[in-house]
This record gives C-alpha cells, sequence and structure tokens, in this order.
C-alpha cells in the first residue's frame, strides 16, 4: 500500500483505503446519509468521512480472489488504482496475468463438478443469492464508498443518482436471480409414436466474465445474478480502472458460504488477463461488457479456441427524440438523466438528442441552463451531481471530442472545457446545430457532452435515428401514445424509454441489436445463455 501526503481530504483517506476496512458500517452509513440530508457543514462533513475511513480495522483487499482465498499474483506484479478525483495512488493491486487465470479456471472446473455446488439444487444457490444480497445491504455504506472513491461517481442519491444507487440495484439484481434459482425448469414434449420426451435445462459449466469500469458492482451482479442461479462456477475479470468493490464483494461471497472455486475474482488488464479467459479451453462461455472493438476481438479468440459460446454487451450511440408535443421542461429533465447520469460513462447514453423545429429553441435555452447549473466536484459532497472521469485517458478523450465538435462547427452552448486543475472534471457540455456527419453525432463519446440534432418529421427522425450501427437503446418523449408506439416498433434498438430514461430494472430484458452486442441480460432471458437445453427421449410402452 502506497502512503502518500497530501493536504486532500481524498487523498489522504485514499491512500488508506485498500488496506483498512471500516470499523462500523453503521455508523459509516449513519454519517454519509447525514452529510447527504444536510445535517452538517460541508467542512464538519467532510471531516467526519475523513475519520470514518482513517479508523479502519486491517483486510486484505488487494489480491486475486481464487478459491475463496486472497492470494498474490504468481509473477508477483501489482498496478496502481488512481483516484479520479485527487489523480492520487490509492494502492497496488495484484495483477493477473495467464497463470493466475490458469489456477482459477481449474478451480471454478473442481468446484463446478464438485458435490458442494452441484448438489445443493436451485434451492441451495437461492438461498446463497439471497445471504450474498443480505451481505450487500449490511456492508452497503463500504461498498458504496469503494465505488465513488475509486470510480468517481457520487457517493449519495440525494440529487438523483449516485453510488447508492447502483448499491440498491446490485441488491435488486442479486434478489431477483434468487427468485429464478429455484424455478428453471424443462418440458414434457409430445412426440410422434409411442415415446415420451422431456427437457433438462442444465447449467453449461464454467465461464469467464469480463465487466466495465462503469458501473463495476451493477455489472458484477448483473453477471453473477444469472450464471450462480443457473448453477454455473465463475472466473470474473475487473477493469483494472475500477477492482477495489469487486475485491471487497469476494469476502462477502466467501462470507456468505459459496463454496470454494464457485466465484473467482481476478484484477488485471484486458490484453492480458482478458485474452487468457476468452481463449481458454477449460470455459465454455465468456459474458463481457464493453467497447465494439474489444467484444469483436473477444470474438476472434473464442473461435480460435473452443467456440466458446459468447454474449456482449457492447457500445451505443443511442437517439432521444423530443417530439414537438412534449413538455419542454420534461423533455429537458429526462434528457439530463439520458446523458449525464454517471459523468456520461453510460453505455445508453442518449449522446444524439433529435429535438423537433417547434420546440427546438426553447429546448436548447434550457437545456443549457439545467447543464451550466450542475454542481461538478468531490463525489463525497452530498451537493455534488457529477464527479469526475474515470481516469486520465477518458478525461483527454472527451476534450479531444469536444474541440472536435467546435472545429467541425457545432454551436457550443455550455461546457466544453475542464473544471478546476486536479482531478479528472470535465464541464456538462451541450452542443446545439449538430449534424449527422459530424464526429460528436456518430462516435460514442462516454462523457458529459449532449448533441443536440433538429428534425422536422416522424419519418426523417426514425431514418436518421437508425442511421447508426449501434442499436443499445433510445428514448421517446410525447404526449401522443400512437407516436410512441410507431416509434418504438420502428427504432432499431435493444430498449426503447418512453416519457423516461435509464431505468434499469433487473426483470427487463437487456441488450443491443446490430454492433451493440449479442444476447440479453437480465430479466428471465438472461439465465438462456448460462443454460443447454437437452432432450431426453425414450419409449412410453
Amino acid at each position: 500500500t502506497i502512503h502518500r501526503q497530501s493536504t486532500s481530504m481524498l487523498s489522504k483517506h485514499s491512500a488508506l483505503l485498500c488496506r483498512r476496512a471500516p470499523a462500523s458500517a453503521a455508523a459509516l452509513r449513519l454519517s454519509l446519509l447525514s452529510i447527504a440530508h444536510g445535517q452538517r457543514s460541508t467542512h464538519t462533513a467532510r471531516q467526519s468521512v475523513k475519520e470514518l475511513f482513517v479508523n479502519k480495522a486491517q483486510v486484505k483487499e488487494t489480491k486475486l480472489f481464487i478459491n475463496n482465498e486472497f492470494v498474490n499474483s504468481i509473477s508477483g506484479k501489482t498496478f496502481p488504482v488512481i483516484n479520479p478525483a485527487t489523480e492520487e495512488v490509492i494502492c497496488e493491486v495484484q495483477e493477473a496475468l495467464q497463470a493466475d487465470v490458469d489456477v482459477a479456471v481449474k478451480a471454478a472446473n473442481v468446484a463446478f463438478e464438485s458435490s458442494k455446488w452441484r448438489d445443493i439444487g436451485g434451492t441451495g444457490r437461492r438461498d446463497l443469492l439471497n445471504k450474498l444480497a443480505d451481505l450487500f445491504e449490511k456492508h452497503s455504506a463500504e461498498l458504496a464508498a469503494l465505488e465513488s472513491l475509486n470510480n468517481g461517481k457520487p457517493y449519495s442519491q440525494t440529487n438523483g443518482y449516485g453510488s447508492e444507487t447502483d448499491l440498491q440495484l446490485s441488491v435488486k439484481c442479486l434478489r431477483y436471480y434468487a427468485g429464478w434459482a429455484d424455478k428453471i425448469q424443462g418440458k414434457t414434449v409430445p412426440l410422434e409414436g409411442n415415446f415420451f420426451c422431456y427437457t433438462l435445462h442444465e447449467a453449461i459449466g464454467p465461464v469467464g466474465q469480463i465487466i466495465p469500469w462503469n458501473f463495476p458492482l451493477l455489472m458484477l451482479a448483473w453477471k453473477l445474478g444469472p450464471a450462480l442461479a443457473a448453477g454455473c462456477t465463475v472466473v470474473m475479470k475487473t477493469s483494472e480502472k475500477t477492482p477495489l468493490s469487486a475485491l471487497y464483494v469476494a469476502h462477502l461471497i466467501r462470507e456468505a458460504g459459496f463454496p470454494p472455486g464457485v466465484v473467482n475474482i481476478l484484477s488485471g488488464y484486458g490484453h492480458t488477463a482478458g485474452q487468457a479467459i476468452a481463449r481458454h479451453m477449460d470455459l465454455v462461455k465468456v459474458a463481457f461488457t464493453g467497447s465494439t472493438n474489444v467484444g469483436k476481438q473477444l470474438l476472434k479468440y473464442a473461435a480460435e479456441s473452443n467456440l466458446k459460446r459468447v454474449t456482449l454487451e457492447l457500445g451505443g450511440k443511442s437517439p432521444l427524440i423530443v417530439l414537438e408535443d412534449a413538455d419542454v421542461e420534461e423533455a429537458v429533465n429526462i434528457a439530463q438523466v439520458g446523458l449525464f447520469l454517471n459523468q456520461g460513462q453510460c453505455c445508453v447514453a442518449s449522446s444524439r438528442l433529435f429535438v423537433h423545429e417547434k420546440v427546438y429553441d426553447k429546448f436548447v435555452a434550457l437545456a443549457a441552463e439545467k447543464a451550466s447549473a450542475r454542481v461538478v466536484g468531490d463525489p463525497f459532497d452530498a451537493k455534488t451531481q457529477q464527479g469526475p472521469q474515470v481516469d486520465g485517458i477518458q478525461f483527454n478523450k472527451i476534450l479531444g471530442m469536444i474541440e472536435k465538435g467546435k472545429s467541425e462547427g457545432a454551436r457550443l452552448v455550455a461546457g466544453g472545457s475542464r473544471v478546476g486543475n486536479k482531478g479528472f472534471f470535465v464541464a456538462p457540455t451541450v452542443f446545439a446545430d449538430v449534424k449527422d456527419d459530424m464526429t460528436i453525432a456518430r462516435e460514442e463519446i462516454f462523457g458529459p457532452v449532449m448533441s443536440i440534432l433538429k428534425f422536422s418529421s416522424l419519418d426523417e427522425v426514425v431514418q436518421r435515428a437508425n442511421a447508426s450501427p449501434y442499436g443499445l437503446a433510445a428514448g421517446v418523449v410525447t404526449k401522443n401514445i400512437g407516436h410512441a408506439l410507431r416509434l418504438s416498433r420502428e427504432l432499431r434498438a435493444g430498449t426503447v424509454w418512453v416519457n423516461t430514461y435509464d431505468n434499469f430494472d433487473a426483470a427487463a430484458p437487456f441488450g443491443g441489436y446490430k454492433e451493440s452486442g449479442w444476447g440479453r441480460e437480465k430479466g428471465e432471458n438472461g439465465l438462456d445463455s448460462y443454460l443447454e437445453v437437452k432432450s431426453v427421449i425414450m419409449p412410453s410402452q
């Protein structure tokens, strides 16, 4: 663990976080909730958070989690984890390479064949998932604080969204799939002649899962929930940018009582550990959330190895369409959620905002006003609506895209620059008069940059909205149910939100059309890729 001297409160408690655990989850939760509800001054609030982070007991949260043990990497290599709000190193985490993946995969295969896992049945898996959800709730303050420290998103959901929100959604996802675990069943199938046929839905085996940095805890829940409910065992690689909350969850997995090897969590890079998972001959599936370019590489690796099953949740350039009958203020509020949630680092971000020409000017003015009023700053300040971008790479990419928008002729009406001189903070940015062929209208930015385009007819906007290689999500704001139904049918996207945005209920299937991915996560459909269907046929007399 790295010790650093800094006058910044965030830097001081960051350096201690990886080697110390909260002395009291209840105390941390109570204090932070008090802060979130404005019961203390900003200075006192920050000091209280600092004290609660510093006064922690020793834990092991920087090692690899394999076979229910925390172990160093075989190579001994580590990599730094950065606090995006301060640009300071939080700690060093063990780096998984091919040899570590091999050990984890072996543990997952042994666990899959073990009676300790196979014989507990659906009810046993149900109980373990519910126990894990209980532990998420018990340790929610610590998990949310780690998420905000490492990822940069606001802690409190007082302003509509924060790490607390992700924790609640993660718990609901785990409980949702706990409910499915004892309801996975086959059918009896009528056959011609005197034969009896039935089907079995069986776990496909040990699987690899690679999760992104933008929603570390929630993506962990989306992946683990269906896999464990189905009876699979897992080797999961977290993003090298945000490994800390998943390592904390590893302690909870062990405490919940999952047998050794059922869940293995590795920290590492995509080109090493990620590729090793995708190519591994002893994994039967890989699930990936991330960029389209990397998704294409994973398909290649899967094909070149054992033709493992692949599910992909990839990039997007999602259109949000505001019709002329929409309430403009409501539409702007929906667009703010659709674009600025999680610092704009969201695969379904409504980054192509089509507004009808009759309400266009009013919408642009209000969107610029609301974006300029957003509070950017310390993730642990209850007033903060937007924290830093996850790292310098993403920060520089976003600023580059903003410059590209300016140079290609888009009209900047809000933001457009860095906030402060330390931390990866970008001002909420709004461009008007954006054209379809501009870079900011075609390429995924993954940041707080709103692009507003004008349209005049439904036929026109459908054609323009669908003129993208992506098809992850879309949105419509209208009072006309007929228009809503038509657009929902004609838009080529896996999810269409009408008069809302970013509803991620665990029961609703989620996935993309076109280059936005293969397969579905969440909902009953999320189980499909973790199950094999076996037909059993015998004479009936």
